[in-house]
């Protein structure tokens, strides 16, 4: 069948118009079944990119470990207790635990006031040392981030979140050299982040100004006591063969009895990027078997349909046959007829559903979140031609119905 044969198109355009009704709703149950494939696998991207952001940059070997409370008493002290973690237990990691890649320890205080000139900003404060950026390594829009010099000479430093800097900063593109104020301290700004990680209970990264441990230890004269630390494993190890000995050792040293569960928390990123994986896989899986469903149910609609219609058009398909007609016409013109019509009522399913994606995109980005539920072009790409596939098999079984009748059986029916 030649591409641009106008008789051709204009004989299947007249068949399917022939009865719209029947032509709409056959086509629908394969609109239905592609926009729903389109706008699920669309929004489970957008919200699967969404996550993606929220973990960027955060190490997937890492693990956080904070103080709890004791539920059991033990050698002298009582349940109930609560207890600090301190600098000590993160040199004895390093000393006990050999395939430890990285132990660092944080220091953060919440609800803190960041002002610049007349401007104010609220966030969180956290006190890190160099090698942090082995467990969250931000990413640095301008400047850079603490490093060993600020850690060893206790300067009076920040790196700010881009949220921060975008309230204290709002017409200043790299407010780097300048100074903000926290608690009558001023601190000079070395860099800005762009990260918008959040995981490990420590809070938004894009909230958060990132001073050196030495000098907010100093600062706030708290000694050797430290807000929670952090460790990643070296490759060939995983955090779920090492976070029970690492519990263990904290317990240990802080008098905590063996079998408390609840004195030491260990927040295995390791695990949470696991299940998020398999969380998404299974979300997709899922949406892929609903849309698929949904289209081979609409394939087998336009199948029937076709097959009614082959009866309803028998006297016109043994009179092309009488006349001449060859087999392979009348089944290009079946199949031309299947194939038009599901890959038109794909399309539409397509674009209508790109057209919710994006007004969904618009309302959810009014909220202040950054969202991308536009489908990829590889999506798109395996969508259409699942619907040529569809609509060839749609037709297959028609064809073999109309070529199945005789000239001479048609006409004596009628």
């Amino acid at each position: 069948m030649r591409l641009f044969d106008l008789d051709r198109w204009s004989e299947t355009y007249e068949s399917l118009s022939r009865n719209k009704a029947r032509s709409f709703l056959t086509a629908f149950g394969i609109f239905w079944g592609i926009f729903m494939l389109i706008f699920l696998m669309g929004g489970g991207q957008g919200f699967q990119r969404l996550m993606s952001r929220t973990f960027e940059g955060a190490a997937q070997n890492s693990c956080y470990v904070f103080p709890g409370e004791t539920t059991i008493a033990y050698k002298g002290m009582q349940s109930q207790r609560t207890w600090q973690l301190d600098i000590n237990d993160v040199e004895r990691l390093k000393k006990k635990v050999s395939h430890l890649e990285t132990v660092t320890p944080i220091i953060q205080q919440w609800s803190k006031t960041f002002q610049y000139e007349s401007k104010k900003a609220k966030g969180t404060m956290r006190g890190v040392r160099s090698d942090y950026i082995n467990i969250e390594n931000p990413k640095i829009g301008y400047g850079r981030f603490i490093n060993e010099t600020d850690i060893i000479q206790k300067r009076k430093v920040c790196v700010i979140g881009k949220r921060i800097k975008e309230e204290l900063f709002p017409d200043i593109e790299n407010p780097c050299g300048r100074y903000i104020k926290l608690d009558s301290i001023y601190y000079r700004i070395v860099g800005v982040s762009k990260s918008n990680t959040n995981v490990g209970g420590g809070g938004n990264t894009s909230e958060t100004a990132f001073i050196p441990f030495t000098t907010m230890q100093e600062i706030y004269h708290l000694g050797d006591n430290i807000s929670f630390l952090t460790f990643t494993v070296k490759k060939g190890y995983t955090v779920a063969e090492t976070q029970d000995e690492v519990g263990d050792i904290i317990k240990e040293a802080h008098l905590i009895a063996p079998n408390d569960k609840q004195a030491v928390f260990l927040f295995n990123i390791e695990l949470m990027f696991q299940m998020v994986e398999s969380l998404f896989d299974g979300m997709s899986f899922l949406v892929w078997m609903i849309g698929i469903g949904t289209l081979i149910s609409g394939a087998i609609g336009v199948s029937n349909i076709m097959m009614v219609t082959i009866r309803e058009r028998t006297i016109e398909i043994g009179i092309r046959r009488a006349i001449g007609a060859k087999p392979s016409d009348i089944v290009k013109q079946i199949m031309a007829e299947s194939i038009i019509l599901t890959i038109l009522a794909g399309v539409s399913g397509i674009f209508f559903a790109v057209l919710l994606l994006n007004g969904v995109e618009m309302i959810v980005s009014t909220t202040g979140l950054d969202i991308n539920f536009q489908i990829s072009f590889t999506l798109a790409l395996v969508a259409s031609l699942a619907l040529a596939i569809l609509g060839g098999l749609a037709g297959m079984a028609p064809s073999l119905r109309a070529l199945s009748i005789k000239p001479i059986d048609a006409i004596r029916n009628e």
